[in-house]
């Protein structure tokens, strides 16, 4: 059997012996939500999860609070950072935190049965669509769609997940797909997208006067991110391009004929804060030595450090997951947590 790091390992010594200062646009001096120049350092990190070689800045506006990756990546450097995580080698570990992901899909079902029975779904950004199996469960009715730019949608489809698959950008279906849905969702979608404006237009053409648009994202306000830093897990960096304050998006939803309906921000916290920073802090310290893109060999002194820091590690995981639970339980029942979940609908 071929070994899957070292058939990769080609391709990103080729790239890497470019250079990855290539892979950044330069540096933009306006807040691309509100135009201020009024910019300042929120967070300098590396690639925390991969460990794929790179820096990345996090600049926050100080009128608006709108927080963004910048220098960005080009689509070059998108592509070259995404590769290999949710699909190649990243994707069983993907899929794992996916089908572990019950809670927060059960929130979302929960908040748009409030205000409304679906009868046809689109689910951007829906990878291999874990939460349109899900729902189908509150809505067996319903029509389920996704949209996703990886071919994880294709997969959705062929296993029965989603009824119809869409691969591309979400803002090139939009008059195909106009008035075809009576819900849109967009979960930890936005966060990833260039132009997140060019995304929130498009779903205003494709939904009808009375439908609704489901978003979650990541809480750039929450205490967890200055409590851990660049080890929060949802700075995400380098594929979080945009980490958008609640109030920012309830404007521009208000701007595009939108009424939110809904808002949860410590009933959507997702948990795990203490765990996945200390996981962070285990890969920085023993990554996995055959990773293609690390430029020094793997080697057998490496595979035993490895193995040696996570054996020490795996009690401490334990513990900061039962602490995890506790904190979640209390969190839950504040205006805090680590993610918000918003459900608006389209005016007459």
């Amino acid at each position: 059997m071929s070994n899957p790091y070292e058939a990769r390992r080609p391709y990103y010594r080729a790239e890497l012996a470019k250079g990855v200062e290539r892979f950044l646009e330069p540096r933009r001096d306006t807040c691309p939500w509100c135009g201020s120049s009024e910019l300042s350092i929120r967070l300098q990190t590396t690639d925390l999860i991969q460990r794929k070689p790179g820096r990345f800045t996090l600049e926050q506006c100080g009128v608006c609070q709108h927080i963004f990756q910048n220098p960005r990546l080009t689509p070059a450097g998108l592509d070259f950072y995404y590769r290999d995580f949710y699909e190649g080698l990243g994707q069983n570990l993907v899929e794992q935190a996916f089908d572990a992901s019950d809670r927060a899909y059960q929130g979302r079902v929960d908040m748009v049965k409030r205000f409304t029975t679906p009868s046809a779904w689109l689910d951007v950004g829906t990878g291999y669509g874990h939460f349109c199996r899900f729902a189908r469960r509150a809505w067996p009715g319903a029509r389920f769609d996704g949209l996703d730019l990886g071919f994880s949608v294709e997969e959705a489809q062929r296993r029965g997940w989603i009824d119809r698959s869409y691969r591309g950008e979400f803002v090139t279906f939009t008059d195909e797909l106009a008035n075809r849905y009576d819900v849109v969702s967009m979960h930890h979608y936005l966060e990833h997208t260039r132009e997140p404006f060019d995304e929130l237009d498009a779903a205003a053409k494709i939904l009808p006067s009375g439908g609704h648009l489901l978003i979650e994202l990541p809480d750039p306000q929450s205490l967890f991110g200055h409590l851990f830093g660049r080890w929060w897990l949802p700075w995400f960096q380098p594929q979080h391009l945009h980490m958008i304050p609640i109030g920012n998006l309830t404007q521009a939803l208000t701007d595009r004929g939108f009424s939110t309906v809904a808002i949860e921000r410590g009933a959507a916290h997702q948990g795990a804060e203490l765990f996945f920073a200390l996981a962070l802090a285990l890969i920085a310290i023993a990554p996995n030595p055959q990773l293609p893109w690390l430029t020094d060999p793997p080697t057998r002194v490496k595979q035993l450090r490895r193995t040696l820091v996570w054996a020490a590690g795996r009690p401490l995981l334990a513990i900061a997951y039962l602490l995890d639970t506790l904190l979640s339980h209390i969190v839950r029942r504040t205006h805090g947590g680590n993610t918000y979940r918003l459900l608006a609908c389209k005016n007459g």
